[in-house]
């Protein structure tokens, strides 16, 4: 049953591509299958790749949407958001550990918590297109994370 506090998500998405001039509706990304595996050790004992939407700041203030990987130490200072759905009247992004917990995931690790993180975090765009997410964008995001050693990871987006 709705309430008077359900949000028309789907609708508002659809109305939203619209008026960006898309002459298709959104197709939901699906899979027939999941491919997701139980973890093959203990958290206290893996390495964390963290991923976001957020882009890394450039001199100019506007990064390209594509992918990056950044160092995890130090945490940024700022992450170029502008450009992402959120909303800005409520809320904002100038504290970096709000959307990207690089400093809390630390503590964990000094407490024991969680073995470590990965030496970089990645970007990833946020795109239209599902074959260039799952062709180009996934593979190579999979690939940075074998290569920094990563046994998990954290997504967040914005």
């Amino acid at each position: 049953m709705a309430s008077s506090y359900d949000v028309p998500y789907m609708q508002r998405t659809r109305d939203y591509y619209r008026a960006q001039g898309y002459k298709k509706d959104y197709r939901w990304a699906h899979n027939q299958s999941a491919p997701f595996q139980g973890l093959g050790k203990a958290i206290n004992e893996s390495t964390l790749a963290v991923i976001t939407t957020a882009m890394p700041d450039t001199q100019e203030g506007r990064a390209e949407r594509r992918l990056y990987s950044t160092s995890s130490d130090p945490v940024p200072k700022s992450m170029y958001t502008e450009e992402l759905s959120w909303d800005k009247v409520a809320t904002h992004t100038r504290d970096v550990s709000s959307f990207l917990p690089l400093r809390q995931l630390g503590t964990l690790v000094e407490q024991g918590k969680l073995g470590q993180l990965a030496s970089r975090f990645h970007s990833v765009p946020t795109t239209y297109s599902q074959r260039s997410t799952m062709e180009k964008d996934a593979p190579e995001l999979l690939q940075r994370c074998y290569d920094d050693g990563a046994d998990i990871a954290l997504l967040v987006p914005l």
